[in-house]
């Protein structure tokens, strides 16, 4: 007799085909078919064999074991079973193979308890295990292998005459149907102990389902009203509403977008989805509402607008980067609907990376007048990522999609069925089992219909409904299936071709899936291309977890090859090939091969390529997580493994990781050191003490200094542009750290030329983003640095996080010139700009400009806000060299509220996180102890330390500071009684506040002159 690969039905010797579902039975492919699947296993051993073999004469014991095997092979073939093999006096069955059936695990069950009933009356007895897990079958041979083969074996060891051990998961899917008794067992060959389960009842069931697809909308009206109100709202007063909907798998929330659709009349409206992998891809969802929008040079957009679209559509950061993208977006949806109103529907962001899910919320809280509905789709595992998300906006509304009604799913069961019937039970069972979820119910109505089996249980899970159903396929259709699962939900018909060359009718095969209902044509990401679309994302996920590991990998691999080919259209066609290759390299590692070296590499460098272009234009999260994966699969011992990590290094410090990120550097400096390569060691070092400089206090600017200048000398000899300005950086800020920053800007020039040289373009622009604050800082007058700031951020283009990190010296000027309105503006969208990007630490060291600003605006309250949230974020993310500074600022606001002691606690937060050779730092928190001391009396103290502050400071260019320890000083000698000696105090004060050109401390400080002058 031959087995029929696809259904599983004997035919008769000869036969071409199979005689029940017309499968060639010739066909060698279909023969060698691998599949991983969830089966239920059954082992039956008769209990005292060899007491009955010495007792019974021969014939009468093959008799006897014959009636045996017969009764047990057709009590597991009536509840849809196979018998694998004898083994001596024991039976193996499984269930699940060759065809899946949702129940599987409690027909197992029950042709257990059969068995077991049926043996006395051959006259033995016999002890069975049972057990669920997943295996790899051969559909030809059907040979179920896995660990969950050995675990019912060892069960059914462990039983005693008569009884039934079930496995966990077994008893997981049927704890329905029976009572048990659970058991620890400690199982022959497991290292853990086993929680099993012994089989006391079982409950009388009869199964079955099925499913249509032509039903209307059920239990929605609710929801779908809220949904259509929002959408009035934004028509009505030209607003954008954020409406978000929330519900598990299946639940209905895409029937819910389809059906608000179809109600809306005269919007464009365009659709984005985050992708199934989700690692990385963050503006995939964008990419694809801005090829569905009209182009932007075609609107009236703001240059840099068109610019940012562009950029992100095109092959080069520099021209658009994910800094500019959020306002970008908002300005092009703005214009679109000022002509119709928009319905932006975005897909599945729970996968969303971080960035993405800020660029929404960007969206609905900063557009104004123009009609655009936000509609997101989500799971509810969105909640875990982001707690807060629409919370307190006025214009959001979010929805979750609870399941419907027994009442409600009854109606549903009625509409798929239309003029067909049921039986009652199993409709009642259809009910319960799916438990309100709509898409469990139209697939077991499918099933049933599909299938024709009344046997069929409802089933406890989709994914076990799901991958029953796709057992049903006929195996062409099904391989076609699986070759696009790989791309992903979204998939094309030329990649499925390139995974299976041998299939000659793909298009039909595709078109076959379509009437199914298991896929849908879909918009094509690649030209010349058809798209095809899962229908659900659970049976991508089960067509693609049936493909043992070794053809996964032999398949990421060939798509990526394809991919390579096709896709170079894509923009981030580096992230979408490092995961493909990626995917391909763990598989074959799993599987134990030893040599997937070739795929690693290959993998690290499209991660590695996508994570440089991510650090670029500031994603630092992003650019964290595709370098971690590169770093992973990389070559460790080389000189490009050490380049990865310092990139992953700067990628954690910008997305504000400064523990990780020093722990990589040292990595790297231990590396660069076991190769030999001296100059890139000197490199490695020399960013290694860049970070020092803010995370250990006990590293001075001193240090900073020595080593950057000796890394210098001897990296003129022996090393090349890269290494040098990493050397000049670090030399930059040791005269940072101690406040000279005329030096500073001397050698930011290096750095800059040098990195120049070497094409390190994202070093580059972070030179001139640092001139403006050392301008600020620094003896330059303001009528020279603003302008200098100004052209500095103008500079920056559509690098959104470099205007932001350059227009911090501008506010800081608007506070000397008393433009204190425009500076906090200035940096309330400097600070927005830095939240977005997800940049913690340069968020936080904002306050160092618009503290000082409400200082001077004479509002301290404001100050410590700004201060005391600043110190909190950067103790919590370890940084200290900020924090030093950071903390004396916020003394001088407590000091000026008459707060001492919470000020004179800020100091000792200054004096313990400050470098030795912090000028700015040792004299800020000296200063503000003398003021406190003064007013508590001590005045001889006071006095000391308000003049070390004055010694300190001068050693700094900084004349702001310099003015302002004076002043202190000043201060201190009138509450001694003192105030003719403060006179000359506060005339120094002035010189430095008008060589500055700090107007309003210079006003100040005349006021108190003339105060003093009486």
């Amino acid at each position: 007799m031959l087995t029929c690969p696809a259904c599983g039905r004997e035919n008769p010797d000869g036969s071409r085909f199979c005689n029940a579902c017309g499968a060639d039975l010739a066909e060698p492919a279909a023969a060698e078919r691998e599949y991983r699947k969830v089966v239920t296993l059954l082992f039956c051993d008769v209990v005292g064999s060899t007491a009955l073999g010495e007792s019974t004469d021969p014939e009468a014991l093959r008799t006897l074991l014959g009636r045996y095997f017969d009764e047990m092979k057709t009590i597991v073939e009536r509840h849809g079973g196979s018998v694998e093999k004898f083994i001596g006096d024991a039976v193996m069955a499984v269930f699940g193979v060759p065809k899946l059936h949702e129940d599987d695990a409690l027909r197992a069950v029950r042709a257990a308890v059969e068995m077991r009933d049926a043996l006395p009356e051959l006259g033995v007895e016999a002890r069975i295990g049972v057990n669920t897990g997943e295996v790899v079958v051969g559909s030809a041979e059907r040979l179920a292998t896995g660990d969950a083969v050995n675990v019912a074996a060892r069960l059914e060891q462990a039983a005693g005459a008569g009884e039934v051990l079930l496995g966990p998961e077994t008893a997981a899917l049927v704890r329905d149907a029976v009572e048990t008794e659970e058991l620890v067992l400690e199982l022959k060959g497991k290292s853990e102990p086993l929680v099993a389960h012994r089989l006391i009842s079982l409950q009388a069931q009869v199964p079955g389902f099925a499913r249509r697809f032509d039903a209307q909308l059920v239990g929605r009206e609710r929801e779908l009203r809220r949904l259509q109100e929002a959408f009035g709202q934004a028509e009505a007063d030209g607003s954008c509403q954020l409406f978000t909907v929330l519900g598990s798998a299946g639940v209905g929330k895409s029937r819910l977008t389809a059906e608000f659709i179809g109600s809306v009349d005269g919007a464009r409206v365009v659709r984005g989805r985050c992708l199934p992998y989700g690692e990385g891809i963050t503006y995939w969802p964008v990419i694809e509402v801005l090829k569905q929008l009209p182009p932007a040079r075609e609107l009236d957009l703001d240059p840099a607008a068109v610019a940012a679209v562009e950029g992100l559509l095109g092959d080069e950061p520099a021209v658009s980067s994910t800094e500019e993208i959020p306002w970008a977006l908002r300005k092009l949806l703005e214009s679109v609907a000022a002509s119709a109103p928009v319905v932006v529907v975005f897909d599945d962001i729970h996968w969303a990376e971080p960035a993405f899910l800020d660029l929404i919320e960007h969206v609905a809280d900063l557009s104004r007048a123009a009609p655009i509905l936000l509609l997101c789709l989500a799971r509810p595992e969105l909640l875990d990522r982001r707690p807060g998300w629409g919370g307190g906006k006025l214009n959001a509304t979010t929805v979750l999609l609870e399941p419907l009604s027994a009442a409600q799913t009854d109606e549903l069961l009625e509409r798929l069925l239309g003029e067909a019937t049921l039986d009652v039970e199993l409709r009642e069972r259809i009910r319960d089992a799916a438990e309100g979820n709509p898409l469990f119910v139209e697939e077991m109505v499918a099933f049933v219909e599909a299938s024709g089996d009344a046997e069929v249980t409802v089933p406890g899970t989709i994914q076990a409904l799901l991958a029953a159903r796709l057992d049903q396929l006929e195996p062409a259709e099904r391989g076609v299936l699986e070759r696009g699962s790989v791309e992903g939900r979204v998939f094309h018909r030329g990649a499925v071709q390139a995974l299976a060359p041998e299939e000659t009718q793909v298009e039909s095969r595709l078109t076959g899936l379509v009437r199914k209902e298991l896929v849908r044509p879909d918009k094509a990401q690649l030209t010349g291309e058809d798209a095809y679309r899962f229908r659900h994302l659970l049976i991508r996920d089960a067509a693609y977890e049936a493909l043992p590991k070794a053809t996964r990998a032999e398949l990421h691999e060939l798509f990526a090859d394809w991919l390579a080919e096709h896709g170079l259209e894509l923009v981030e066609l580096d992230e979408i090939l490092g995961y493909h290759l990626e995917q391909a390299h763990l598989y074959r590692t799993e599987l134990g091969d030893k040599e997937p070296g070739e795929l690693g590499r290959r993998a690290a460098e499209r991660l590695a390529s996508a994570g440089h272009r991510s650090l670029i234009v500031g994603d630092g999260a992003g650019a964290a997580n595709l370098l971690t994966r590169a770093v992973a699969l990389a070559e460790p011992r080389s000189k490009d493994g050490v380049e990865l990590l310092l990139e992953l290094a700067q990628a954690l410090i910008d997305s504000g990781d400064l523990r990780e990120g020093r722990l990589r550097r040292e990595e790297a400096l231990e590396l660069a050191r076991s190769l030999g390569d001296r100059a890139l060691e000197l490199r490695t070092r020399c960013d290694l003490d860049e970070l020092r400089i803010t995370t250990d206090p006990s590293f001075t600017a001193e240090q900073a200094l020595d080593r950057g200048r000796e890394a210098v000398r001897e990296l003129e000899q022996i090393g090349d542009h890269q290494d040098l300005a990493a050397a000049w950086n670090l030399v930059a800020f040791g005269e940072n750290l101690r406040g000279t920053w005329t030096g500073m800007v001397t050698a930011l020039e290096r750095v800059a030329e040098h990195a120049r040289l070497a094409g390190n373009r994202r070093r580059e622009s972070e030179v001139l983003f640092f001139v403006g604050p050392a301008t600020f800082w620094g003896p330059t007058p303001v009528s020279i640095g603003l302008p200098r700031a100004e052209a500095i951020a103008e500079s920056a283009g559509t690098l959104k996080w470099g205007k932001a990190w350059a227009s911090r010296a501008v506010v800081g000027f608007y506070g000397m010139q008393g433009r204190f309105e425009e500076g906090r503006e200035l940096a309330a969208r400097s600070s927005s700009i830095l939240e977005e990007l997800g940049r913690p630490i340069e968020l936080h060291t904002m306050a160092f400009w618009s503290a000082p600003l409400e200082l001077l605006a004479g509002d301290p309250v404001a100050a410590e806000r700004e201060a005391a949230t600043a110190c909190d974020g950067l103790e919590a993310a370890g940084e200290k060299g900020f924090l030093s500074t950071m903390a004396a600022m916020l003394a001088e606001a407590l000091y000026a509220q008459g707060r001492l002691d919470e000020a004179e606690a800020a100091v000792r937060r200054s004096r313990e996180a400050a470098t030795s050779d912090d000028f700015n730092a040792q004299a800020m928190w000296r200063a503000a102890q003398a003021k406190i001391l003064a007013r508590r009396g001590e005045l001889e103290e006071a006095e000391r330390l308000a003049r070390e502050a004055i010694e300190i400071i001068d050693r700094s260019d900084e004349l702001s500071h310099q003015g302002d320890f004076r002043v202190g000083l000043a201060e201190v000698l009138q509450l001694a009684g003192r105030t003719d000696e403060s006179i000359p105090v506060l005339e120094q004060a002035l010189e430095r506040y008008e060589q500055k050109e700090n107007r309003v401390a210079a006003d100040t400080t005349r006021a108190l002159l003339a105060e003093a002058r009486g």
